[in-house]
């Protein structure tokens, strides 16, 4: 099915947005990679840049915590769960040419107006993340307290490897940290058992 403007003009932004942050990122260039007419931002996004960045921002979000939920739903435990996260993360920025990674991290780092919605939509993603992480390994078998401090580790070193695979041009660092995350997770879940055990 071919894309509509419309949907030409959100995949645009959401790369380059990716690429080059929110500063980074001009009328024009959305105009050009989309192969869109000069007129057909206003009218499919009346407030502008602002609007088509929150709106592509969101459907990037989306995306990625469908894709969280359904590595918990689907994996056999949560060690899979987050080696399916990282391959993921890993795939996404490895099949782009490096050039893309985390929707937030470029906005984040490229320093949105902090009472922006843009801004809100990005702490909302790293919460939601967080959440869905946590509670997986916390269904999982991962005592609770474990579960939350494992969840920011992951969460904060799926977003460095991204930087630094991006940086590299090379998906090292992203398989470096799966075995690493997995061991930790193991190792939590080893815990959990070895204390039930006794």
């Amino acid at each position: 099915m071919t894309e509509t403007t419309r949907q030409r003009m959100l995949t645009a932004t959401a790369e380059l947005l990716q690429e080059r942050g929110f500063r980074g990122t001009s009328l024009n260039d959305i105009l050009e990679e989309s192969d869109a007419p000069r007129g057909s931002i206003y009218y499919h996004f009346p407030g502008g840049k602002e609007e088509l960045a929150l709106e592509a921002t969101r459907l990037e979000v989306q995306g990625i915590t469908d894709y969280l939920v359904a590595a918990f739903e689907n994996a056999a435990g949560p060690v899979e769960a987050v080696r399916a996260y990282v391959q993921g993360a890993r795939e996404h920025t490895r099949t782009s040419g490096y050039r893309l990674g985390c929707p937030v991290a470029s906005l984040i780092l490229g320093g949105p107006e902090p009472l922006s919605s843009l801004a809100e939509v990005c702490r909302q993603a790293l919460e939601e993340w967080h959440e869905i992480i946590r509670d997986g390994l916390a269904a999982g078998g991962v005592s609770d307290a474990r579960a939350d401090s494992l969840a920011t580790l992951i969460l904060t070193s799926v977003e460095g490897a991204l930087i630094m695979a991006r940086s590299r041009r090379d998906p090292a660092p992203l398989d470096t940290l799966a075995d690493e995350l997995a061991g930790a997770v193991d190792a939590a879940l080893e815990g959990v058992a070895g204390i039930r055990g006794r």
